[in-house]
């Protein structure tokens, strides 16, 4: 049964993190600095499933509703988690500033986040503080860039089809 006492009533490392609710979900804006110590109080309150992992790069939406107290950042670290015992979900928003791209790793509370920030640091250059193997997972090791990037640029290539009619 799902609980409907507020987390940061029953959880005391959330106190002074900001929060918010957004589609009936709990959601907290730790620091980088405070990012584990909230995830690891979370997973102690029975938030044991990270659902996802991911990067979002805000270049042209910088004006995005945010808690006053949080800095907009052109990118934010977003994970999901989920409480089976209580039917619940909660997110966590970090904010990640473009001169620094660098979030701490959740591996060491959450070991299946690995795969997801790689991810994360393949298509959007996240890179993650003390993760175990911080190589690319779907790009060449030798790729330059990260293709997800708002200002990333795309590239056209030329198809020809079998059999087509040439031009005209």
């Amino acid at each position: 049964m799902a609980s409907s006492t507020p987390l940061a009533w029953r959880v005391p490392e959330l106190d002074g993190v900001p929060s918010a609710v957004s589609c009936g979900d709990e959601v907290f804006f730790p620091t980088r600095e405070r990012y584990v110590e909230v995830a690891t109080a979370l997973r102690r309150a029975g938030f044991v499933t990270v659902s996802d992992l991911c990067a979002v790069d805000y270049l042209t939406h910088l004006d995005r509703a945010l808690p006053a107290e949080v800095p907009k950042t052109r990118f934010e670290v977003v994970v999901n988690l989920l409480s089976h015992a209580e039917a619940r979900r909660a997110r966590l928003r970090v904010m990640v500033p473009e001169d620094d791209p660098v979030c701490p790793t959740l591996f060491f509370v959450y070991p299946g986040t690995e795969n997801m920030e790689r991810e994360a640091y393949d298509l959007m250059g996240i890179r993650f503080a003390g993760h175990p193997d911080p190589s690319r997972i779907l790009l060449p090791q030798d790729w330059e860039g990260h293709p997800l990037r708002r200002d990333y640029g795309s590239g056209r290539v030329p198809v020809q089809f079998k059999k087509a009619p040439g031009p005209r």
